[in-house]
């Protein structure tokens, strides 16, 4: 009896012993948990699964730690397990169908989806199951799509660590990588990525000539990956972070550096980079103007959003925004890229597709954004992700996809689609103004706006001493031009290309460029200037404002709308063919009620003045008409003495506010100004170049 008391004490001694060291572990994993250390949170709360301590919430924060160190595929089996335990917490359920589908087990993905629809209590993760399980309903054409491209490991440069993120500039591809070791990145259990280039000529890569950025770019213990460069080759933007300094994961943030003199400057952070979110994935447009990134700060759709900065005319970026529905999902969008026609590529794991992240790309058509996954062997159940053309139908990209050399790899594509022709539509004009002779001259430095349908702001440009702009524009949509300097009016002018689309039967070429040409003209603002306006006719002895003249006043308030600076007295004047009083009265009401009008449409009544001048102005004397030697004459000298002008009053000019500080210095300013401009189709690359080895 007394032995069995023993054993049994021995036995709850060991028990409490498990229970705390299991206790112990489990407090430690959620440590590790907190700070976004998921290599070290997965150990211990593996420690506390084989001391039987909290088993089922063990297992499912083991799949969160997989899940959210982009290791989804490994997470099922313990997700399974913590459901299998009675563990209920929100979401698991779901996040067990993600990694169902990451392994391509989609139809028990889409079951355990509909189990989640019914169990979760949770409003978030019901939508997110919907619209899981809708991705899932439209992944069946996808999987049918038929697909031209060839895909191949590029064995020379992969090895077990992690290679991504390729980009070519100037003979040399440009990639991320965790291969030469050193400190671990607590998150993934990997080395810290570093920046590196080799020497290629198309996928034929010189292994001897791989080099790290250097010391100036890469720095000890901090992820530098992701780089982007501008057209030019002048810019490099890239991501760097989670250098411990900071808990958690989302010390990532964009940096800049220019090449001067020979060399890279020291990276600068840049301020549209957001403190409290990661930042990353850069990718400069073909024009250089704007920045695409993605981002996980406040505002975003959701997890991890594809945003744009745009360069002002001080050469900083600023005005960021998010892209919208269209691109970003409940999911995450990243590794945006624009290719020469337009269109833009990026990775996402919340539109349809096969699991994990998959290249898309969206194109406009005909006003809209359409969104079309890349299909198979671009894309599988693996992240997929970092395309960048080398042109229109090869380039690289990155997977982790079975297969490969370890961890994720760069791998070259062919695109052998016969159909694929790429046409770019141009739009390229000058900004003018006319001198005191009447002359045309160029106009520099003028801000150009494009707006697309519902007046969208698609791009802006600002002219340098060449008065040239330069936009992309696409097939079938209406355009709006608006052109903006300081002390001119602004001017608007409209531009389509519907009807003006080249059948891809007429085309023998992969790239076809079309460009189009126009002008736009600003009147600089010259205050007591008279400016007539045409064709304000008013019934005889009338003063109520005609439709025909109420379409030429819309004219005015337009004019107004886009100079809210100036003030402006209208004016009335008549011919000499009643008295002076009665002239003087007449012209008074008509241009009263020309300013009622305007003021009807929204102008405020401040800006206004009406004035009459009756007979008081003529432009053309009685003793000329009277020498004229038609009627028809006669009258229409009249009709140009009987006209309605206006003239700016007071220019209350307002300028521009000043950055706090600039990303350029002044040279650099007058290098923006006069850099050499690409010209459509430009940044071209070498055509005989090995590509197949």
């Amino acid at each position: 009896m007394r032995q069995s008391t023993a054993y049994l004490f021995l036995l709850c001694i060991a028990f409490l012993a498990s229970c705390s060291a299991g206790k112990l572990a489990m407090k430690k994993g959620d440590k590790k948990f907190k700070y976004a250390e998921y290599e070290y949170s997965i150990d211990s709360y593996d420690k506390a699964i084989k001391h039987n301590y909290q088993t089922g919430e063990a297992n499912f924060k083991i799949g969160e730690s997989y899940r959210l160190s982009n290791r989804i595929k490994e997470a099922e089996p313990f997700y399974k397990l913590a459901i299998d335990q009675g563990y209920r917490s929100e979401g698991a359920r779901y996040y067990y169908a993600l990694a169902l589908k990451s392994n391509e087990k989609y139809d028990q993905a889409k079951a355990e989806l509909e189990t989640a629809l019914d169990e979760e209590g949770d409003e978030q993760f019901t939508k997110l199951a919907q619209i899981e399980i809708d991705n899932l309903i439209k992944l069946r054409p996808i999987l049918d799509k038929e697909t031209f491209y060839r895909v191949k490991n590029l064995e020379l440069i992969n090895g077990p660590a992690a290679e991504y993120s390729p980009v070519y500039l100037n003979g040399e591809l440009y990639f991320t990588s965790s291969r030469y070791g050193g400190k671990i990145f607590k998150t993934t259990g990997s080395a810290f990525t570093n920046l590196y280039k080799v020497k290629t000529a198309g996928a034929n890569v010189d292994t001897t000539t791989i080099s790290s950025l250097g010391e100036e770019i890469n720095s000890p213990n901090t992820n530098d990956g992701c780089i982007a460069f501008s057209p030019d080759g002048q810019t490099m933007v890239y991501a760097k972070g989670n250098s411990g300094r900071k808990k958690g994961a989302e010390d990532v943030n964009l940096y800049i550096s220019r090449f001067r003199r020979g060399a890279w400057s020291a990276p600068e952070l840049m301020r549209i980079s957001d403190a409290g979110s990661w930042d990353s994935t850069p990718a400069f447009s073909r024009d250089g103007r704007t920045l695409y990134f993605a981002s996980t700060r406040r505002g975003s759709v959701g997890g991890t959003d594809i945003y744009a900065a745009t360069k002002n005319r001080r050469g900083n970026w600023s005005n960021v925004r998010n892209l919208g529905p269209k691109i970003n999902t409940e999911g995450n969008e990243m590794f945006p890229f624009q290719s020469s026609d337009g269109s833009l590529y990026f990775s996402s794991d919340g539109q349809p597709g096969f699991g994990g992240l998959d290249i898309l790309v969206a194109k406009r058509e005909e006003g809209q954004m359409v969104v079309e996954n890349l299909g198979s062997k671009i894309n599988t159940s693996s992240d997929d992700f970092g395309l960048f053309l080398f042109t229109p139908d090869k380039g690289f990209f990155t997977s982790n996809r079975e297969g490969g050399k370890g961890d994720d790899d760069i791998y070259t594509f062919i695109n052998n689609d016969p159909d694929l022709k790429i046409i770019n539509y141009y739009l390229t004009g000058t900004t003018n103004t006319i001198d005191e002779d009447g002359n045309e001259k160029i106009l520099p430095n003028t801000t150009v706006l494009l707006y697309g349908e519902n007046d969208e702001l698609l791009n802006e440009a600002l002219t340098g001493r060449d008065g040239k702009f330069l936009f992309r524009v696409y097939p079938e949509e209406d355009y709006k031009l608006m052109g903006e300097k300081p002390e001119y009016f602004t001017s608007r002018a409209t531009f389509s290309t519907i009807g003006k689309t080249i059948p891809k039967a007429q085309l023998n070429q992969l790239e076809t460029n079309k460009v189009f040409s126009t002008k736009l003209t600003l009147d600089q603002i010259v205050l007591d200037k008279a400016i007539v306006l045409d064709n304000i006719y008013y019934d005889l002895d009338r003063a109520e404002i005609r439709p025909d003249a109420a379409l030429e006043l819309d004219k005015l308030v337009t004019i107004l709308e886009d100079n809210p600076e100036i003030k402006i007295e209208l004016s009335s004047h008549t011919d000499s063919r009643q008295t002076a009083a009665y002239n003087n009265d007449l012209s008074k009401r008509r241009a009263q009620s020309a300013v009622d009008y305007i003021v009807s449409k929204g102008v405020s009544t401040d800006r206004l003045i009406a004035r009459g001048y009756g007979e008081s102005q003529l432009l053309i004397s009685d003793d000329d008409i009277n020498k004229l030697p038609t009627e028809e004459a006669r009258e229409s000298a009249h009709q140009r003495n009987r006209r309605t002008e206006f003239k700016v009053t007071e220019y209350n000019k307002v300028e521009e506010p000043e950055d706090e500080e600039d990303d350029l210095s002044e040279a650099e300013m007058e290098e923006l100004q006069t850099e050499e401009r690409v010209e459509p189709g430009g940044n071209t690359l070498e055509d005989k170049i090995d590509w197949d080895n």
